[in-house]
């Protein structure tokens, strides 16, 4: 039998590696929201910030990553504490895409120029706000190992969906009135979009905090919202 040492050092290193993930997760939730206000406030410095910031969590990462592959090479985890390695490491990538993503619309909103109107600005945040918040549940989810919260993100994603499916439509309206908007809108509408795949990411992790939690993978399709790729859209009445 192992003695109480080893397992107690097979613990502290699983305990490690749960932390460097919620670590990535705080820190892609913190991207996202100093991103759309960068951009709310046309701030290029608080932008530029963010984007400075994606480079940092792209190492916490590969942290992650070498503490993950050290439990694997060197304790060779069964049953749940293997499922927790594995979950990890498909977590922590997940949570580098978002800080991507979060990057991204950092960079659209330095690149806009003018400051866009306040009505698509305000739908902007109300779609960040939702993504924000499956962020911070599925954060919550993987902190406690609760595969029933992580069920709570995964069913509401089909919300943000429908919301960006919204904004989306009001982008392209936008647009419309003036051919002069189309290089911002074009922004705009990337800005929504990675924040849609933001929700997309949030689902994924609460997937793999499930499978950690159960043994077992969703088998359902998962819900979804936005029909922007097969819609077409009229002009304004």
């Amino acid at each position: 039998m192992p003695s109480d040492h080893i397992v107690r050092s097979f613990d502290e290193e699983l305990n490690a590696l749960h932390q460097a993930v919620i670590g990535m997760g705080e820190r892609s939730l913190d991207q996202l929201r100093a991103a759309v206000a960068a951009f709310a406030s046309h701030d290029g410095t608080r932008a530029a910030q963010v984007v400075k910031g994606d480079v940092e969590v792209d190492a916490m990462e590969q942290e992650l990553d070498a503490r993950a592959i050290r439990v694997l090479a060197l304790r060779q985890p069964m049953a749940r504490d293997l499922r927790q390695v594995l979950s990890a490491l498909r977590i922590g990538t997940e949570f580098e895409r978002i800080s991507d993503f979060a990057a991204n619309i950092a960079k659209r909103a330095l690149a806009i120029g003018a400051a866009p109107p306040a009505e698509l600005v305000a739908e902007i945040e109300v779609l960040s706000g939702l993504a924000g918040k499956l962020l911070e549940q599925v954060v919550d989810a993987y902190r406690s190992r609760d595969a029933s919260l992580a069920m709570i993100v995964w069913a509401q994603d089909e919300r943000l969906d429908e919301a960006y499916t919204l904004t989306y439509h009001r982008i392209v309206f936008w647009m419309q009135e003036e051919a002069g908007r189309v290089p911002a809108g074009a922004h705009l509408m990337f800005i929504a979009k990675n924040i849609e795949r933001i929700g997309d990411h949030a689902t994924n992790i609460a997937e793999s905090i499930h499978f950690q939690v159960t043994g077992s993978w969703l088998s359902e399709p998962r819900p979804k919202g936005d029909t922007t790729s097969s819609e077409r859209i009229a002009g304004p009445a």
